[in-house]
């Protein structure tokens, strides 16, 4: 498995965390390791990173080393990894919110609407683990409204939810195509030529919904002020608005209780450069604090 996934603003990632030698990090969503490599080489010859990387393949990928742990869990699981590794003196915490290119080009588990897979959206493979398929085909039609219209902020999520409803009562919905085609009979025709594929909103919140990531990103948040030492840095990029707003307003909140200062006023966005030799950072915004 090669490394394809391309790290979005990584510069500007290393000056706000502003990696030091002899210090330690957590990258708490390792993927390939397109950011935490480049921390690791600036923390060397004695500094550690903990890696953290929810979904099995990738990690299985990757090897660890002296001064690389690497740990095959969920970042809303912060604290307890961290105790579990006895991982102390930590410096800064990285949180790249973005899925992996992998999972659109080759993880088969429908992260691409443009390939026809089965309808998974999951990063995790355990038993456990619930599946796009299953919400889609057997939670209730007002369930899947709330979840479009909350996780995918889709204009259209009652239509969307009732052809769902209709098609699925003649036979299970299995793949992304099928999907697509139900969610394109659902909008209006005059809706379907906008900038995003119609598609969008709808896959967003399943994948948001099937991985629980909002409540994740929130435990890992609160998880980060416990353990990052006095002066650390907490950088987080964020790929859509749901995403952006919880860090805010996590930073805004910690900040008045004289927690944290702010190290962003604005959120940070990609060049022209970087959206031009990577179309997937488009949508990044990186926010940095740093720990009182």
């Amino acid at each position: 498995m090669s490394q394809v996934h391309i790290p979005v603003l990584l510069q500007e990632v290393l000056h706000y965390l502003d990696p030091k030698p002899g210090e330690n990090f957590i990258d708490a969503t390792f993927g390939f390791g397109g950011h935490g490599f480049a921390i690791l080489e600036k923390v060397g010859p004695s500094g550690k990173l903990l890696g953290i990387e929810l979904d099995p393949e990738i990690y299985q990928s990757i090897q660890p080393s002296k001064r690389l742990i690497l740990v095959n869990d969920s970042y809303a699981n912060l604290g307890e990894i961290v105790r579990t590794y006895n991982f102390q003196k930590i410096n800064g915490i990285l949180f790249d919110l973005g899925f992996s290119s992998w999972h659109v080009d080759q993880g088969g588990r429908g992260f691409s609407f443009l390939r026809d897979e089965p309808l998974g959206l999951n990063y995790g493979l355990g038993k456990d683990q619930i599946t796009a398929e299953q919400i889609i085909n057997q939670w209730p039609e007002q369930e899947i409204t709330k979840i479009l219209k909350d996780f995918g902020e889709e204009r259209f999520a009652g239509r969307i939810s009732s052809f769902i409803a209709a098609a699925r009562h003649q036979k299970p919905i299995k793949t992304t195509f099928e999907l697509v085609e139900i969610i394109k009979q659902a909008i209006p025709r005059r809706f379907q030529h906008q900038k995003i594929h119609p598609a969008t909103r709808t896959f967003q919140a399943l994948r948001i919904a099937v991985n629980d990531e909002l409540n994740n990103l929130k435990k890992g948040l609160a998880a980060a002020m416990e353990i990052l030492s006095p002066g650390g840095r907490l950088v987080v990029i964020s790929f859509h608005s749901l995403e952006d707003r919880i860090v805010k307003h996590f930073f805004r909140r910690q900040k008045e209780i004289g927690n944290l200062e702010i190290l962003t006023k604005k959120p940070i966005c990609s060049t022209d450069t970087e959206v031009a030799q990577n179309p997937r950072s488009r949508s990044a915004k990186l926010r940095a604090a740093r720990i009182i």
